[in-house]
């Protein structure tokens, strides 16, 4: 299938020669990577990217250094389309088990992101009230995360994140444990959120497969180089990058159904064993 008018704007986040070491043992290697705006003809449509990768890969390790939590031992990450370094708070993070202060209302619990993003008591609870309308949340906005389901929780741990930044969006493991009926939630709620502003950058770290080509637009795969001999050269970088635009697996409905999605899943589970 052939993949929906579009083309590509300014560089939104940009990963150039990152490496680290940790225990004196090559983690990242020279790894470089760039995501561009992408527009679509009388459609708001933000950039969905999945990062994929066998387990003990450096995910983690990425994952932190694109939310300015970590820094590299050399190399630099720049977002938006200003170009500018990432800092800690300028990423909006949502952890696997979507940590909310238990003794805080859902409102209360966006009020202090805001407070930490820097915002005056006023501006975050401001901001907080319309975040939490934004999300379809308000009617949420006194109770405790203790009253809500596993699904409220997350759109509550999203929009919180969205406290600290407005374009982007790292989110780890967020189809991990979920039933095949959370996963599609799961996954029409990170399309909307795409969908709701063209600078809306969203990466996803998953060992899901399936769910992250179905839901994104560009899959990252993460492995490690081997010499001509066949040994694994420490450090890991971008192995392959799939444009699922150009697949025509992006922005269409029942994508799982198409014989172009399971193409692209048999092709990298089938690439995995030999990263």
């Amino acid at each position: 299938m052939t993949g929906l008018p579009h083309d590509y704007g300014k560089t939104v986040l940009s990963v150039s020669n990152v490496s680290v070491t940790l225990g004196g043992m090559p983690v990242l290697r020279d790894l470089s990577l760039e995501v561009k705006n992408v527009h679509r003809p009388g459609v708001a449509q933000g950039q969905v990217v999945g990062l994929l990768g066998p387990s003990g890969m450096g995910k983690t390790t990425l994952f932190r250094i694109l939310a300015g939590l970590d820094k590299p031992d050399t190399g630099t990450v720049l977002v938006e389309e200003e170009g500018r370094p990432v800092e800690r708070g300028m990423v909006g993070v949502v952890a696997q088990n979507y940590p909310l202060f238990a003794h805080r209302t859902v409102l209360s619990n966006l009020a202090v992101a805001g407070r930490q993003a820097g915002l005056s008591a006023a501006q975050s609870a401001t901001r907080a009230n319309e975040t939490l309308m934004r999300f379809g949340l308000e009617a949420h906005a006194k109770k405790y995360p203790a009253l809500l389901s596993g699904g409220q929780r997350q759109r509550v741990a999203i929009a919180q994140q969205f406290m600290c930044s407005d374009h982007f969006l790292l989110m780890d493991e967020p189809f991990s444990g979920l039933d095949l009926l959370a996963k599609e939630r799961v996954s029409d709620f990170i399309r909307e959120m795409a969908a709701s502003d063209d600078l809306k950058t969203i990466i996803l770290v998953t060992h899901d497969i399936g769910s992250a080509v179905e839901v994104a637009d560009t899959i990252w795969v993460l492995g490690r180089d081997r010499d001509a001999q066949g040994n694994v050269i420490p450090g890991a970088r971008i192995q392959k990058t799939y444009d699922l635009i150009e697949y025509g697996l992006a922005w269409h409905e029942h994508i799982a159904s198409m014989p172009e999605y399971d193409a692209v899943c048999r092709e990298i589970r089938a690439i995995f064993p030999l990263l």
